[in-house]
């Protein structure tokens, strides 16, 4: 048995890598469906309504799938919003912007059944166009609580100076005919412990709105998937503030969804030696993994270690002239070859919504792999999408 067969093998997917294109992206349904059975039960123990933030993985291919399980999407974009309320049938399509464009609301009015406003000037703005739809729409603020935990600022919407929500401060208590709900978002990629404690000071700060509305959304960030999450001290946040108030609440996470559900399957290219080995994929960290040099952070990859863990390292580089497009250094047990294929894991997430054709690379093809179907290649991209950016 090859290496590349090796490693699909050990992931579970029946797959032939010598009739895989690559760079692909494979999202393992089997996988999506245990996280959403996770979120479900959340859902089915305290009648939460969990929503799809779309900002994390707009697959809408298996949108159905999803929407079996969840209650809607949550929108950052008319594009978002019209994504979810075309492609999640029946589904809540929820939506959020720091502001909206005036060309763009009537659309947005004719898609949303909660649209949440940054601000009170945004709110005045467009309260009347709400009400003049004719549609059963219901209508937030988001609030910052001014307490977060996230320690990188490019993250937090609660860092100093952020323009992410009302601080208690600019709260205005004599705006609030036509508010239906509060929204905070203050979390990411974290645990319940720090819902918990950002829960008491968006109770003890903002408790005497929330006793006046409908519900209030816990927004994004949750990591309720992951092996260690604590799912019980999820459960008592959302029991506390349902039975104090008496509202109805909402999570949007979006990386819960589809956590360690995708991959990234790349080919070395070639070799060159510069102080160490090189290998050079058919991939890039600037194109198609965009977060691993924005956040920064270094992807894991099947059968590979820490550098110097096993006798062959690697740095690892992308095909754009960026000097910065380096994936990160690995070790491997045996030396690497031309047309290996390595599998990067946990790539459903921020990456198809992030990737671009920076220098003409290529994107990845989108495929997805179930028991029944196997491997199912959903789409290939060529020279005409990256044509079609341009002018």
């Amino acid at each position: 048995m090859s290496r590349n067969t090796e490693s699909f093998r050990s992931l579970g997917l029946d797959i032939d890598p010598k009739k895989l294109p690559t760079p692909i992206y494979i999202v393992d349904e089997r996988l999506i469906e245990k996280n959403l059975k996770v979120l479900k039960e959340v859902m089915d123990r305290t009648g939460c309504r969990i929503l799809l933030a779309q900002k994390a993985i707009s697959m809408f291919s298996l949108y159905p799938l999803i929407g079996r399980y969840l209650s809607g999407t949550a929108a950052s974009s008319l594009f978002e919003a019209r994504l979810g309320f075309e492609e999640m049938k029946g589904g809540e399509v929820h939506i959020y912007s720091p502001a909206y464009r005036e060309d763009e609301f009537d659309e947005i009015v004719g898609i949303c059944d909660h649209i949440i406003f940054n601000s009170f000037s945004q709110w005045d703005k467009y309260r009347d166009r709400v009400k003049a739809s004719g549609r059963k729409i219901e209508c937030g603020l988001r609030i910052n609580p001014e307490y977060s935990e996230i320690e990188t600022d490019i993250y937090n919407p609660c860092c100093t100076g952020s323009r992410l929500g009302i601080t208690l401060e600019n709260f205005r208590d004599d705006a609030l005919e036509g508010v239906d709900g509060l929204h905070f978002h203050t979390m990411c990629e974290q645990n319940s412990d720090v819902l918990k404690r950002t829960i008491e000071v968006v109770d003890r700060k903002f408790g005497k709105y929330i006793e006046k509305m409908k519900w209030i959304n816990f927004g994004g960030g949750h990591h309720i998937t992951r092996p260690d999450y604590d799912p019980e001290t999820l459960i008592d946040c959302i029991m506390f503030i349902k039975n104090k108030y008496g509202v109805e609440v909402y999570l949007e996470p979006g990386e819960a969804i589809a956590l360690n559900a995708g991959y990234l399957a790349a080919r070395v290219l070639d070799f060159v030696r510069n102080g160490m080995d090189i290998a050079i994929l058919d991939t890039s960290a600037a194109c198609h993994m965009p977060d691993v040099i924005e956040m920064p952070y270094r992807p894991k990859i099947v059968g590979a270690g820490e550098p110097g863990q096993y006798p062959h390292t690697y740095r690892l580089g992308g095909l754009t002239c960026l000097a910065g497009d380096v994936i990160g250094d690995y070790s491997f047990e045996g030396p690497l070859r031309t047309n290996d294929i390595l599998i990067f894991t946990d790539m459903a997430i921020y990456t198809m919504v992030k990737n671009n054709t920076f220098n003409g690379v290529n994107l990845p093809a989108i495929a997805s792999y179930n028991d029944e179907e196997g491997l199912k290649i959903i789409r290939t991209f060529g020279y005409e999408d990256f044509k079609r950016r341009l002018s």
